[in-house]
């Protein structure tokens, strides 16, 4: 979100690049059948793990491979680092789709789609716009628009920030499952309630003291949460009275995006 450093003196230059997945919703569609059956066993086994770590048994059991090529399977993803076995709790997506992950979110037509907006949200408020999508417990800026003015918030693309602190945090949670290790206090429940209720969220000082933002979801044709735009900048010009003026830019931006996938 927008909760950054101010300007070019105090950026907030978050490096950790982390896999930017499309979120689903209600049952998965069914595997495609290709003429590469190895391939389509594989891609069975990561689809077993995407929602977490499950044992060997359990991947067998979702997937109906025999043991033998289950087996052989995962080893061979392991040896690839698209699987890796966590002490207990058997296997999980690998550590190289992180990578993978990241060099698809450069080419994602999301941000393609949306840039217009972005750039016009920029423009209309004087503040810096932002892209997320979410990545399990965090949230990935897959594109962002500087704005024009010398005391601004800077979110570098492809920067990992928490789902806790942040007006677009609030905006996946309102529609999302809730974060798996990050507690959630009562405050926080009330500021998610309240999101859900008028369709966008606010924030002041939660991630930088004196930075403040507003977030919208943008949802796909299904009704599914796709991303959060939003805007940012000094609370001084963006504070807790101000989010209300900022808002229906906003929303009309998410709008116009969500109108551009279709």
């Amino acid at each position: 979100m927008s909760e950054a450093g101010f300007g070019v003196r105090w950026p907030l230059r978050a490096q950790d690049h982390a896999a930017v997945a499309a979120r689903r919703s209600g049952a998965r569609p069914p595997l495609a059948t290709t003429p590469v059956g190895v391939l389509d066993r594989s891609v069975a086994i990561l689809e077993a793990v995407e929602d977490g770590a499950r044992s060997f048994t359990a991947i067998v059991e979702a997937t109906g491979l025999t043991r033998p090529t289950a087996h052989r399977l995962i080893g061979a993803l392991e040896d690839h680092g698209l699987l890796f076995h966590v002490g207990g709790m058997g296997y999980a997506l690998g550590p190289r789709l992180i990578g993978l992950a990241s060099a698809a979110m450069r080419e994602l037509p999301l941000r393609e789609l949306a840039r217009p907006a972005l750039e016009r949200l920029a423009r209309s408020t004087g503040e810096s716009a932002q892209l997320f999508v979410r990545d399990g417990d965090r949230r990935i800026c897959v594109d962002t628009v500087e704005s024009d003015q010398e005391l601004r918030t800077i979110v570098d693309v492809g920067a990992s920030l928490p789902l806790t602190k942040g007006s677009a945090g609030k905006v996946f949670l309102a529609w999302g499952r809730p974060p798996g290790d990050e507690p959630i206090d009562d405050r926080l429940v009330q500021q998610i309630a309240t999101t859900s209720r008028r369709g966008w969220a606010d924030s002041v000082g939660e991630r930088e003291a004196g930075v403040a933002s507003v977030s919208a979801p943008i949802f796909g044709a299904a009704g599914d949460l796709l991303a959060a735009i939003s805007v940012s900048g000094p609370a001084s010009r963006l504070g807790a009275l101000r989010a209300k003026t900022y808002a229906p830019a906003v929303v009309e931006a998410a709008r116009e995006v969500e109108a551009n996938l279709r």
